[in-house]
């Protein structure tokens, strides 16, 4: 029995749960107050795909299925019925041996997504056998898909559910419609499984987090069941949509689901929820944060508290308890490597800041507080919070859920994982801004980060600028060959249709992009299309940006904005020629063919160098070093040999330092006085010490003893050491 039960409504990842109700809960245990919490997605899943679901599905006749694909679909039932099981365990990480029985063939039934093997075995051609294995089982789950949506229940999908309905919904009225219809198939799962946690959790206020407009209509019907049979129990909805869309709600009728509504960080919101509706006898007056509700049949917003937002090192480390974690599933659903990590493996997430500490770009909703606010987390309160979760979790795979990472934070972060000795893996989202050198992409890749996403948008740079980047194609370019050296892998967010872009600058874009995948600097990434949302720059000022919007009515969601751009163009015709060629640069082809090749219609020729990237991989200036650069050790100590060495008569001592890694061994030869100084130095500089060493103090403490730093800096011996781990950040 506790008193809040927090629920993720279906569906959202496979893999992984997300995050909110764990951060929540986390909260909550530092307030002493008792919560449960579900992903009712994964336990939707897993009651579908099994032996007893399947069997249920098949002898459903809601609609026969119509297509020669369902209908072969439907002949081979048995096959799925007898083979789910086995390829659910395998997909959980708890049957690899099925890997080979499911790559030798004959023993996955095999629908129309097979049909893409032959385009998809260059792509998997190198993956190991595992790898190749889930993407065939999970091309036998979206066959399953399939037929579920066409003959059982039209909104199903893997990661959403009728997200029509919620998507720019500005009137209330189709959901609503939706929600006095009868049960779907897929309700007829989820609220028994919703029931039966009802009553063993017995909670008196039920806590609904709606990530996406994926999960709106799941939440509604979870809502709308408690309302009916467990009227003493409230309902409140919170997370990413409501954040969003929600800021201007009016709606009265959302209150027949829900008693209350809140916005932007829940911690305090949910507390004083908790108190009024568990605790009343605690507080004289009903205080709230940031929360709507109905109040003599009005909806009003309550925001008459007094106290502050807690501060991100009061919040507590998330806790994944309750939550099925050995149950989630991996698929590899495309051959992209990055969208591969939000599909494949389970990460626990973590979140470096609050806020973006950029909060310049104006497309993003920069005016809302989940962007605006900046608060970043003191990097040894972060390592302890992962130290935490692998305890909790066994898993050392983490996901940081930042809008950017700061460059500073994340070198602080990467130097207390290497102080601690600690083994995991991470990866996040960043800005590609001029910080990521050479030398801290290698301290990053040293602590276990294995991939970062970032936004190239439209790799032009007057559109760069209109956006409010802070960063030209040039320095994207650079940090992108300084990640990939490093061998972290780097995914571009790539966007077209920006306001007043005009055709030459989307070609010109896609060149930069081509030539970037050529020369091997970026290995994944996504074209996007421009959306105009209420709550950027663009969405707030249209008239500055060139584009005209379609107002409406708004009594419930209200985010994404239609309009028309004043150049006319019709962006959506890109849309396929953008994403084939990409899909093919990500395979290392395709790069001789001329750009009109993509596309059905004419385009002008790019006005872009063939050799504009190489260009601005050459521009870099490595030589220059600032004095208050710290300079960090992260190799280990050498094995020192001394010798001598004549030359016209004259003889000297050297001294021969050789260092082992885990891949290779290097030997470097110095003078024995200024070897000496090194090895102390080396000791000095190492990653395993608390306090670090500028440049500048380094470089007093050789001229002390010797003469001209820079000479010696710039040494062929010491060039070889930076390359090895003698870092410069």
């Amino acid at each position: 029995m506790k008193d809040l039960l927090l629920i993720t409504p279906l569906f959202t990842q496979l893999n992984t749960p997300y995050p909110a109700t764990a951060y929540l809960k986390g909260f909550l245990n530092t307030k002493s107050i008792t919560a449960f919490q579900m992903d009712l997605g994964i336990e939707v899943i897993l009651n579908l795909f099994s032996k007893e679901g399947l069997t249920s599905i098949f002898s459903t006749d809601n609609r026969q299925p119509k297509t020669e694909n369902l209908k072969r679909i439907y002949s081979l039932r048995q096959d799925y019925i007898n083979t789910i099981d086995a390829v659910i365990a395998f997909l959980q990480g708890k049957n690899q041996t099925l890997a080979r029985q499911i790559c030798a063939g004959n023993f996955l039934p095999e629908a129309s997504r097979f049909q893409q093997l032959d385009d998809m075995e260059w792509a998997f051609g190198s993956m190991g056998i595992q790898d190749k294995a889930k993407h065939l089982a999970t091309l036998y789950l979206e066959d399953l898909s399939d037929y579920i949506k066409e003959a059982i229940d039209e909104n199903f999908g893997f990661s959403r559910y009728a997200e029509r309905l919620g998507r720019s919904a500005n009137s209330f009225d189709e959901l609503y419609s939706n929600l006095q219809s009868e049960f779907t198939y897929i309700d007829g799962i989820t609220l028994p499984i919703l029931e039966e946690r009802l009553k063993e959790v017995q909670p008196k206020l039920v806590l609904i987090s709606v990530p996406f407009p994926g999960n709106l209509y799941s939440a509604f019907r979870c809502a709308q069941f408690i309302k009916k049979h467990y009227p003493k129990i409230k309902t409140a909805m919170g997370g990413g949509f409501p954040n969003t869309e929600l800021r201007d709600l009016k709606e009265k009728r959302v209150f027949e689901f829900f008693d209350f509504i809140t916005l932007d960080d829940g911690e305090l919101p949910v507390e004083l929820l908790y108190y009024n509706v568990c605790q009343p006898e605690l507080s004289e007056e009903s205080l709230y944060k940031r929360t709507f509700l109905i109040e003599n049949n009005v909806v009003v917003y309550k925001n008459n508290t007094i106290r502050h937002d807690y501060k991100q090192s009061d919040v507590g480390t998330p806790d994944y308890s309750d939550l099925l974690l050995d149950d989630y599933i991996s698929v590899i659903e495309i051959a992209n490597p990055m969208h591969s990590l939000w599909s494949d493996g389970r990460w626990n997430k973590l979140t470096m800041a609050h806020g973006c500490y950029w909060g310049k770009c104006t497309f993003c909703d920069i005016s809302l507080d989940y962007i605006k606010l900046y608060e970043p987390i003191a990097a040894k309160t972060l390592v302890d919070r992962m130290e935490e979760i692998v305890a909790q979790t066994g898993e050392t795979g983490f996901h940081f859920v930042d809008e950017a990472a700061p460059p500073a934070l994340m070198r602080e972060v990467a130097l207390e994982i290497l102080r601690r000795k600690l083994t995991v893996s991470w990866w996040t989202n960043i800005r590609f801004e001029k910080s990521f050198t050479s030398d801290l992409s290698l301290l990053l890749k040293a602590s276990g980060c294995i991939a970062v996403s970032g936004g190239l948008e439209v790799a032009s740079d007057r559109l760069l600028e209109l956006i409010q980047k802070g960063v030209t194609v040039e320095q994207v370019a650079q940090v992108t060959r300084n990640f990939t050296e490093a061998g972290i892998m780097v995914h571009a967010y790539l966007m077209y249709g920006y306001p007043t872009q005009t055709v030459q600058e989307t070609i010109d874009s896609l060149e930069m992009v081509r030539q970037m995948f050529e020369l091997g600097i970026l290995q994944s990434g996504f074209w996007h299309q421009f959306a105009m949302t209420a709550h950027s720059p663009v969405g707030m000022i249209p008239s500055a940006f060139g584009v005209i919007p379609e107002m409406k009515d708004i009594t419930f969601a209200n985010n994404d904005i239609q309009f028309k751009d004043i150049t006319g163009i019709n962006h959506d015709k890109f849309s396929f020629g953008l994403k084939k060629s990409l899909f093919n640069f990500m395979h290392g082809i395709c790069f001789e063919y001329d750009l009109q090749d993509w596309f059905d219609f004419k385009i002008p020729n790019t006005t872009i160098p063939s050799d504009y990237i190489v260009s601005c991989l050459e521009n870099e200036n490595t030589l220059a070093m600032k004095p208050s650069a710290k300079i960090i050790w992260i190799g280990g100590k050498p094995v020192t040999q001394t010798f001598t060495k004549s030359k016209k008569g004259i003889t000297w001592e050297m001294m021969r330092l050789t260092f082992h890694d885990k891949r290779e061994t290097i030997d470097i030869s110095i003078e024995s006085a200024k070897a000496n100084w090194l090895v102390k130095s080396l000791d000095l500089l190492s990653v395993n010490n608390d306090k670090t060493i500028t440049y500048a103090q380094l470089k007093t403490d050789f001229e002390n003893i010797f003469e001209d730093f820079e000479l010696f800096w710039f040494s062929k011996p010491v060039k070889s050491l930076r390359e090895y781990g003698l870092l410069v950040i």
